[in-house]
């Protein structure tokens, strides 16, 4: 699988789990616990795939305009993973802030994914081309295997 089809699949289990909790009640605490423990490990997994793969490639391979889409995108990812799914994680699932919360992580992640895919995917595919993007998915997918691996150790272990 060539590196952005596997960050659009990535993209898409990420809104199912978004859209799983914001249809979600303040009463499926159960079932809203889980579903953040699946996105964090989704989102971390792709983010570390983005920023040590693909975005380095993208950067490199364009020009003034990918260098500030580049840190526009790793800027976007810092604000979620710093900020607003620690605030997600520790915010108690029963309550409208929680779904307050959701709905902004949401908004986040889409405008996030709607930008990628529409701007840097297709640019990436003309400046990278398709060998280099194929070579790109093989390392994504062994680094993805090797990160669930590790982040379902941690889990297990805390």
């Amino acid at each position: 699988m060539n590196a952005i089809d596997l960050l659009k699949a990535d993209h898409e289990r990420v809104k199912g789990i978004l859209g799983q909790l914001s249809e979600s009640t303040e009463r499926a605490v159960k079932k809203r616990t889980e579903l953040i423990a699946k996105l964090e490990m989704e989102i971390t997994i792709h983010t570390r795939l983005e920023e040590e793969v693909l975005y380095p490639a993208y950067k490199k391979a364009g020009g003034k305009e990918q260098e500030v889409m580049y840190y526009e995108a790793k800027e976007e990812h810092r604000t979620v993973d710093s900020l607003v799914l620690p605030d997600l994680k520790t915010t108690d699932p029963s309550t409208p802030e929680f779904s307050g919360r959701v709905k902004v992580v949401k908004e986040l992640l889409e405008h996030h994914i709607e930008e990628e895919e529409t701007e840097m995917f297709p640019q990436a595919r003309k400046l990278l081309g398709k060998a280099t993007l194929d070579e790109l998915g093989q390392q994504m997918e062994m680094l993805k295997a090797q990160y669930k691996k590790e982040m379902t150790a941690a889990n297990l272990a805390a």
